[in-house]
């Protein structure tokens, strides 16, 4: 999960903040509104939008055909999946599905899962994550499975998993470990490589929900050695839908279910049915758009993007995520600095300055006296875009003594800005005081 660059496209520059937020034309066009619900879904650059538009208008049409606009369907899909191979650092495109959202898969290969537990039943499962990836798990005990919960630790950052935790809970008969690379309400991150270290050590596989990491640094599968990996699009500056990155040797070897004309292998094993090819091809120029950010391009969507002498896509890909990651841990200073000076607010997650690497610009937070729809809704008032609740993440919620009113939650990407920030808390702090 490392967010550091290496090679020539490393050189430190100014993040272009100003470059980035023209290229996403819902920025200009909601004036003063400021975009900070973005863990609920991000907004897309230009070069996504022509994309989808341009498939609709030249090859809105079922792949598989011998004629041209369905020849160019397949080589557009095909394209994405390189894209998003080279994205995660996967060894090879096949290793790349694509369908509907990231639920999707992880409901699709925890039924698969379910089908081979006879020597192993136990399925770990933690109370940080998403209840997408908790609940698909759980429905797997009437096949037999058995739960074994990997408890979150409490203290003064909100709640978090430790590795040393999940040592005891592996045995030899850990089938697979289900969890997070960073906490959807929090941000707290995950050290998912020894997450990864650890159950291969016991002979089981590692399921990992990227969605929220996903647009805050890195992915490389190889050096994670996950066997799983979902995520949806529309939270790395796409449209509406999932992909899923699976280690083929375990993929092959899950029952899936299938149509019998479908190969039993990846990716065609995981694609049942028809999914949104525009939205693919808007998936594939969003990887085009972050290839320009690592300085390995020149080009603005994928289908254009020329790479630089020496820079592959993998490399320059790393290199943007590394420049996000960068400026975003200034967004999570700011934010914290700014919710320490406003009476009443208590921050839940990792708040200390010298721990920034462990989280992203996701702030958790209640108001004393407060319920969290009701500051939600006054942030909205002035026109600050934030999610209040439990944010799919009820369990979390409930260990860190805050159902059933929930939190805020203000989530950040790297279009977001200081100045952004400075608006949002004299917003709070208007909000707080006006209601006293």
């Amino acid at each position: 999960m490392s967010d550091r660059a290496s090679g020539p496209s490393s050189v430190a520059r100014p993040f272009p903040i100003d470059e980035v937020r023209r290229r996403f034309p819902a920025l200009a066009r909601a004036g003063r509104f400021v975009f900070f619900d973005n863990a609920a879904g991000a907004q897309i650059p230009a070069a996504v939008l022509d994309a989808v538009t341009d498939h609709l208008l030249a090859r809105n049409v079922q792949r598989g055909g011998p004629y041209r606009h369905s020849r160019e369907v397949d080589a557009a899909i095909a394209r994405a999946r390189e894209s998003v191979a080279a994205f995660v650092n996967a060894r090879s495109a096949d290793e790349i599905a694509f369908g509907l959202n990231a639920t999707s898969f992880i409901r699709a290969i925890s039924l698969a899962v379910g089908q081979t537990i006879d020597s192993r039943p136990e399925i770990v499962v933690s109370d940080l994550d998403h209840e997408a990836n908790v609940a698909t798990w759980l429905a797997l005990e009437r096949a037999g499975a058995r739960i074994v919960w990997w408890h979150a630790r409490g203290g003064d950052d909100g709640a978090r998993l430790d590795t040393a935790d999940l040592a005891p809970l592996l045995t030899a008969r850990t089938r697979l470990v289900a969890c997070t690379m960073a906490s959807n309400a929090t941000g707290t991150l995950v050290d998912v490589a020894d997450v990864a270290r650890r159950a291969h050590e016991v002979g089981a596989e590692v399921f990992l929900d990227a969605v929220h990491y996903a647009p805050h640094g890195s992915i490389d599968v190889q050096a994670l050695d996950c066997d799983y990996l979902v995520c949806s699009g529309y939270k790395v500056f796409a449209p509406h839908m999932g992909f899923a990155w699976c280690r083929r040797e375990a993929i092959n070897r899950l029952p899936i279910f299938r149509e019998d004309f479908i190969p039993d292998v990846t990716p065609d094993k995981l694609e049942a049915g028809t999914y949104a090819y525009e939205n693919v091809a808007g998936m594939d120029a969003a990887i085009g758009y972050l290839e320009t950010l690592g300085g390995s391009a020149d080009g603005a969507s994928a289908s254009g993007t020329r790479l630089r002498a020496g820079v592959s896509r993998a490399d320059g890909l790393r290199a943007a995520m590394s420049a996000i990651a960068e400026y975003e841990r200034g967004l999570s200073k700011q934010l914290l600095d700014e919710a320490e000076r406003i009476p009443g607010v208590t921050v839940h997650g990792v708040t200390a300055r010298n721990r920034l690497h462990e989280r992203v610009p996701t702030l958790c937070f209640t108001v004393e006296g407060r319920e969290a729809s009701e500051v939600a809704a006054a942030l909205a008032a002035r026109d600050i875009g934030v999610r209040s609740g439990h944010m799919y993440s009820p369990r979390l919620m409930a260990r860190l003594g805050l159902l059933p009113h929930g939190a805020v939650r203000a989530s950040l990407v790297h279009y977001n800005t200081i100045a952004e920030v400075e608006r949002f808390a004299a917003a709070l702090r208007d909000a707080i005081d006006s209601a006293r």
